[in-house]
């Protein structure tokens, strides 16, 4: 084969090559273009009741429990933390069903005045609870009664109240508890929260060390509720992390924040001072990866001087899209 040849080929190959490429960035953009238009269709119809209703009885194409398909940054959330009936694990428990309820919605309330989006009433319930002892399956973690959590998910869907199930998996993995949970998390008000502090390493032990995880294991159990989000046509989902130390999250800046399905938050929950928390705040901030918000949490005894009020918390930098109290 001549010279002239060669050269010819190489730019019919390079020809190819850039259409190709061209090509599959047009059919991304497409299939972005598509998915957002479906989200702006589906905002509008839940504004319609009688729309509303045809797309939940045909289609199980239901809204959030404010109306809409898109969680953030349409609305802010505000919670109380804890597990059902057990008062010592957050204010959750400290009161029956009806008056947590009636407790998260007046939380809410309290933060309405300071927030230019709408606040919506929140439960975080604990759904596996770290254990200092052997469990029965040995990974060091409690899951709740589900039958106790269907009726909780139930209540709330009736009350408007959206729900986060939090992980505290010991020695377990977070993917194979959160499809443990996949019967609630298959309703349209219920998204998902990872406790790193609470998933430990060979040889650790809770309240020893602070647990962590790696951040394959974070974007497997995305892509997990992702692909569930999506195939069961449900609204927009909270993919929640907890963090008051890097090292909980090594190689955090490799989180994949590409699945539209899921709006990606990263609570600060340290406790303690004021200033304490101002700095832990700041360090969680500080090269966080793209396309994610920020929550900040509020704890009863441990903070001091004194628990932030609405107005305090709201003042934060950025404005927290997540705020909930222990």
């Amino acid at each position: 084969m001549n010279k002239g040849l060669r050269i010819v080929i190489r730019y019919a190959l390079w020809g190819v090559i850039c259409t190709l490429i061209g090509l599959i960035s047009w059919l991304s953009l497409q299939a972005r273009a598509a998915y957002q238009t479906r989200i702006y269709l589906a905002d509008q119809l839940v504004a319609n009741q009688e729309l509303t209703n045809i797309l939940v009885k045909y289609y199980r194409f239901e809204p959030l429990p404010l109306g809409g398909r898109m969680l953030l940054p349409t609305y802010r959330l505000v919670a109380l933390y804890g597990v059902p009936d057990y008062p010592a694990l957050g204010v959750l428990g400290e009161q029956p069903i009806a008056e947590t309820f009636a407790r998260a919605k007046e939380m809410a309330a309290q933060y309405q005045p300071f927030s230019d989006e709408p606040i919506q009433p929140t439960l975080e319930i604990i759904a596996s609870v770290a254990s200092a002892f052997l469990t029965e399956d040995g990974d060091y973690s409690q899951e709740i009664d589900l039958d106790l959590l269907d009726h909780w998910v139930a209540e709330a869907y009736r009350e408007g109240v959206y729900i986060i199930l939090d992980l505290q998996p010991g020695y377990d993995s977070f993917p194979d508890q959160a499809r443990y949970f996949q019967k609630a998390l298959v309703n349209p008000h219920v998204g998902l929260a990872l406790d790193p502090e609470w998933r430990l390493r060979p040889g650790q032990q809770h309240l020893r060390q602070i647990g962590s995880v790696a951040i394959d294991e974070v974007n497997q159990t995305a892509q997990w509720l992702a692909d569930l989000t999506k195939q069961h046509r449900l609204p927009q989902k909270l993919f929640l992390i907890h963090q008051f130390a890097l090292s909980m999250v090594p190689d955090r800046h490799l989180l994949d924040t590409s699945r539209e399905e899921l709006a990606y938050l990263i609570q600060m929950d340290g406790q303690g001072s004021q200033g304490s928390k101002d700095g832990t705040w700041q360090a969680v901030l500080r090269d966080a990866p793209l396309n994610v918000y920020f929550g900040w949490k509020n704890f009863y005894d441990e903070d001091s001087p004194a628990i932030r009020n609405p107005q305090d918390t709201m003042a934060v930098t950025p404005k927290p899209y997540f705020v909930s109290y222990q």
